[in-house]
């Protein structure tokens, strides 16, 4: 910490703990990006006051599904945390917040750019009252020339690429099942929030760290924007198929799809000998990835004639015994299970709300799961007390400003 010490835990809650404990995260952001981001640092130790608007974050409202009155996605991507509602146009909040601001070692927020300068909460004026802080901004297009660009996932997939790589080759364009690049921007800021606590270890100075939605896309399409960087080639929609990589999809078996990945020469050669054609392997039109690949429109149906002879999950269990990588195509219930099912206890009930296991293991320093996703404004009298203000009520208002990335 920079300054004081993050507020007392609630009372019977355990001493803070982990790799960060004793950093206090200002975190003024909603939705996903900036929020997913939060509850990895406070499930890595770290002291997290959300600072919400009256309004609450928008994913409160975010319904169905719901527990009780509160939407499932909320629930997802806040736990850890304590929340204070804080109305920036009204002075005394303003002054709250400036007054966290100045406490806390990482600021995150994703307003627009710019927008939180009005409010005395920018980058300049933060490290004004806080030179060690480290203050990382979320936008959707960075804040140049793209600063007034509203920052949703869904745009961001449609304008990156993304969606023009995702469908039937002869359908339409499909948007990913989830918000991709908010959960990717949320890591990114993550892993820049963390060197630039390192450097703060080693300089004492903290910095400006900035992520947005589009940049992370460009990296996180990896091989997809590399094909047209590097090698001028416009990459299109190929279903499940991959553009470098036979077999690499799903195939038909005699009762429904199995999925099977053999990425290298020696996974294709155990995968025919498993299914009774070792021939294949030593076939001039298949004996490497880029013949495969040449010739997958000869290869599919010799491989489609012989899954058709078996079930699903008889292929499946000879193929994995064989050491050929495959799976079956399940529902998100269906995953939930076998992650549960193979010991890696994917969920973690926190104050009687189940959610998703940080998926890091640390030998000596395990993630924390202490504090339930909060309820509105359920720790401000103590924050306030904390920070030396006594108790404000607060009427139900719109946000003071809307955020960039959405879902």
């Amino acid at each position: 910490m920079t300054t004081d010490q993050a507020p007392t835990p609630s009372p019977g809650s355990p001493a803070p703990d982990g790799p960060l404990a004793g950093v206090l995260v200002a975190d003024f952001s909603r939705v996903l990006a900036g929020p997913y981001a939060t509850m990895l640092l406070a499930d890595l130790g770290a002291e997290v006051v959300k600072v919400e608007s009256p309004a609450g974050d928008d994913t409160r409202h975010w319904v169905p599904p719901r527990r009780g009155d509160t939407g499932t996605y909320y629930l997802a991507i806040n736990r850890g945390k304590r929340s204070i509602v804080l109305d920036l146009k009204d002075d005394e909040d303003l002054e709250v917040a400036h007054e966290l601001s100045r406490r806390a070692d990482v600021f995150i927020h994703n307003f627009k750019p710019g927008g939180l300068d009005r409010f005395g909460l920018g980058y300049d004026d933060v490290a004004g009252r806080n030179p060690a802080s480290v203050y990382c901004s979320i936008s959707g297009f960075g804040s140049t020339g793209g600063a007034h660009l509203p920052g949703y996932d869904l745009l961001v997939q449609a304008m990156s690429g993304l969606m023009s790589l995702t469908g039937d080759p002869d359908g339409e364009p499909y948007r990913a099942g989830i918000s991709v690049f908010d959960v990717m921007t949320g890591l990114h800021s993550v892993i820049g929030i963390l060197a630039a606590l390192r450097h703060r270890d080693a300089t004492g100075a903290g910095q400006h760290v900035e992520t947005n939605l589009l940049s992370t896309a460009m990296s996180t399409l990896v091989n997809q924007t590399s094909a047209y960087v590097a090698g001028d080639v416009v990459p299109s929609r190929m279903g499940n198929a991959h553009l470098s990589l036979f077999p690499y999809e799903p195939l038909a078996t005699g009762d429904g799809d199995l999925v099977i990945a053999a990425g290298n020469d020696g996974q294709f050669r155990k995968l025919v000998q498993a299914m009774g054609v070792p021939d294949l392997a030593d076939d001039e039109r298949f004996r490497t990835v880029g013949l495969r690949n040449d010739h997958r429109e000869e290869l599919r149906p010799l491989l489609l004639e012989r899954l058709a002879t078996r079930s699903a999950q008889d292929w499946f269990t000879e193929l994995s015994a064989a050491g050929v990588p495959c799976g079956p195509i399940n529902d998100v219930r269906g995953g939930v299970e076998l992650a549960t099912s193979l010991g890696l206890e994917p969920v973690v009930e926190v104050g009687g709300v189940p959610t998703v296991r940080n998926p890091i293991r640390f030998s000596a320093t395990p993630a924390r799961y202490d504090l339930p996703p909060p309820a509105l404004d359920s720790h401000g009298e103590e924050v306030r007390r904390w920070l030396g203000f006594g108790p404000h009520a607060h009427a139900e208002a719109a946000p003071t400003e809307p955020a960039t990335p959405s879902a």
